[in-house]
């Protein structure tokens, strides 16, 4: 079958944008990235596409990738990878405890952010045809299948350089697909607590005197972590612009699945539950001895019935979420 002779139109989306547009819309990207990246189940990519950014972003890659190192291009990657960077740094502790004990309002949140980002996509992939709809279809069926039959990481999985570079780049893979969750992967690997709490580690170190032993320790993990990270945002974001190029409709089709699959994860209703002595909880059996040495984090999810007022709260933060979205990219197209 012949390749789509389509001109990246994903990739010149945002090419009239002024500095200022990229800057702020750049930072806004960065700052939701790097906030999705640490909760399992949201996906950074997504948020990209929320904020209007996603198709410059992946330009931007593929050029400095290539040694093509337009001012625009630096720009946008600056004010992404800053933003997201210091969100990572100073967030990760705050995001945690809030998806812990307010998941439902965070999940509810993030739900209106993922819609927010199919707008632009759709835009991109007109006249739809049949290409658009297989790929869209593939996508979704995936995000479905890896929700409902995935379980739980094992955390007796190493935590050598080499599987923690391995980490970075699954969860880099991710971070760069829309509706594909680092944080959900590294979870599954059993990295997910080791890296957020280095991060944490590296954070206290740097703002609490300097402590170097501190920073040293978050070091050995976050080194090899952030050199996985640089090697999968390279790699994905060149096989992604080459797939845009030449089979444009299915990869923008398949966008919108990942898109619409993520949400599948994100039903808020759900609640971590203390588990029961004889459970396996990582790929260990819980005992009397361990149940209260586990952390909240790592607690199985139940559904429960959510309350009148939950459901009008949650609906609300749900168009509130795709509100902003919506006027970030109003904010583009005016600029």
């Amino acid at each position: 079958m012949p390749s789509e002779q389509v001109e990246s139109p994903i990739l010149d989306a945002g090419s009239d944008s002024s500095i200022p547009s990229i800057v702020i819309r750049g930072g806004i990207g960065g700052v939701l990235m790097g906030l999705a990246n640490l909760v399992p189940g949201i996906s950074g990519g997504t948020m990209l596409l929320a904020a209007g950014v996603y198709p410059d972003f992946i330009a931007a890659i593929a050029e400095v990738t290539t040694l093509k190192f337009k001012p625009r291009s630096m720009i946008l990657l600056g004010a992404i990878v800053g933003a997201a960077a210091l969100a990572i740094l100073l967030l990760a502790g705050l995001m945690r405890s809030l998806v812990i004990e307010q998941r439902w309002i965070m999940y509810s949140i993030f739900i209106g952010l993922t819609l927010g980002g199919l707008p632009l996509i759709w835009r991109l992939a007109k006249p739809v045809t049949p290409a658009v709809f297989a790929g869209a279809t593939g996508s979704f069926l995936f995000m479905v299948a890896m929700q409902l039959g995935l379980g739980e990481g094992n955390t007796a999985g190493a935590e050598s350089s080499l599987f923690l570079v391995l980490s970075g780049l699954a969860g880099a893979s991710a971070m760069i697909l829309p509706g594909v969750s680092g944080g959900y992967l590294l979870l599954l690997l059993g990295q997910y607590e080791v890296i957020l709490g280095s991060i944490d580690t590296l954070k206290q170190g740097l703002l609490g005197g300097p402590d170097f032993d501190l920073v040293f320790e978050a070091t050995a993990v976050v080194v090899p972590v952030g050199i996985g990270v640089l090697i999968g945002v390279i790699g994905v974001s060149n096989l992604l612009r080459w797939l845009l190029d030449r089979y444009a409709k299915a990869t923008l089709g398949a966008l919108i699945g990942l898109l619409l699959g993520a949400v599948v994860g994100l039903w808020p209703f759900q609640q971590p539950v203390e588990p029961e002595v004889g459970a396996i909880v990582k790929g260990r059996v819980v005992s009397v001895e361990s149940v209260k040495d586990i952390d909240p984090e790592d607690w199985p999810l139940m559904r429960f019935e959510p309350r009148g007022g939950q459901v009008g709260t949650s609906l609300g933060l749900v168009i509130a979420g795709l509100v902003v979205t919506l006027g970030i990219a109003r904010f583009d197209s005016d600029a």
